[in-house]
């Protein structure tokens, strides 16, 4: 029976998630990779009980993760929790649906309020859950009105299904359209979650930090070290078992001499602050005021104790700012 550690809120820090009562920890655990059914279930196990030990307490999924088999991360995350009931209360569990789930048009991308609904029972029941802490439309779907879709989300939270909603991949102007609906309906949607990251700063570009920020909403960040780049995994160039190695990312075309030299220009700065790469980047993405977590992933639970790591230096002179800006233009 796993006994979580007594010092598992010693050190990490909580924001708030936008202006909404609800805190996250600074770093949270994405179940996007290595949680599926071709994934090692101990190793699983020991990454979740490692990130809760260290304060870890939001654990992120979604509808579609466990490829090739759709729904066998939220599978196998129900099983490791089964046996952490006991700190059920203690955590943050989300999930999402949007993207292409099951035959048939009701379970293809979209937004609609019979896929949405029908994707939360399936998830619930797959994670042996009562509810959600956040339940998410995992893309904007362009072929649903936003009224609907925002209807089926508010529909979850009435129905006891999930205690929040939040959207992801929704630029600004995406964003403010459906956060008017919900401000109407009176639902508790508290947060974004975009991909961000010093090599992908479309946020900032879009203004969608900032519009959160003027209208209380959370960012919940993923993919903060740029699928691995922002790590010491490609400083001397591309091993055959990464991800690039392997051809399982549609960026690996980036990782050029010139990434190379980026790169480790950025790695010199992280030492110069006791840092590694990965610490670095994922403390540069928590500098912007507007985000409330960021959302790793990992393979390891060394992984996962590495990037925690980056709570212990969160700041950043000006200097160093300016330096990395001068390397990432």
């Amino acid at each position: 029976m796993y006994s979580a550690s007594e010092k598992r809120y010693e050190k990490m820090p909580f924001r708030r998630c936008g202006r909404s009562g609800l805190k996250l920890p600074a770093v949270s655990l994405g179940l996007w990779q290595n949680f599926g059914n071709k994934g090692v279930y101990a190793n699983m196990e020991a990454m979740v009980h490692t990130a809760f030990d260290l304060g870890v307490t939001h654990f992120d999924l979604a509808n579609n993760y466990g490829n090739p088999y759709n729904g066998s991360a939220e599978e196998n995350f129900g099983r490791i929790l089964h046996d952490m009931r006991h700190y059920r209360d203690e955590m943050i569990i989300s999930t999402k649906a949007g993207y292409e789930m099951w035959p048939g048009p009701y379970g293809d991308r979209n937004g609609s309020r019979k896929y949405l609904t029908a994707s939360l029972d399936q998830s619930l029941k797959r994670l042996g859950l009562e509810y959600v802490d956040i339940y998410y439309h995992h893309i904007f779907d362009p072929n649903t009105p936003l009224e609907e879709t925002a209807l089926a989300l508010d529909n979850a939270v009435r129905q006891g299904k999930a205690l929040y909603v939040g959207i992801s991949n929704y630029g600004r102007e995406q964003t403010a359209e459906i956060l008017k609906i919900f401000k109407e309906m009176r639902t508790p949607f508290v947060v974004n979650q975009p991909s961000y990251s010093m090599l992908n700063r479309w946020i900032e570009d879009d203004s969608l930090d900032k519009f959160c920020i003027e209208n209380g909403i959370g960012l919940a960040v993923f993919s903060p070290l740029y699928q691995g780049f922002l790590t010491n995994k490609y400083l001397n160039g591309v091993p055959k078992d990464s991800r690039v190695g392997r051809g399982e990312t549609w960026i690996g075309n980036q990782l050029d001499e010139k990434m190379i030299t980026r790169l480790n220009r950025l790695n010199d700065i992280a030492k110069s602050r006791g840092q590694t790469l990965s610490q670095m980047a994922l403390a540069w993405v928590l500098h912007n005021e507007a985000v409330a977590t960021v959302l790793i992933g990992a393979s390891r639970p060394e992984q996962i104790a590495e990037n925690v790591g980056c709570i212990d230096h969160l700041n950043f002179t000006e200097e160093e700012i300016e330096s990395i800006e001068k390397i990432l233009k």
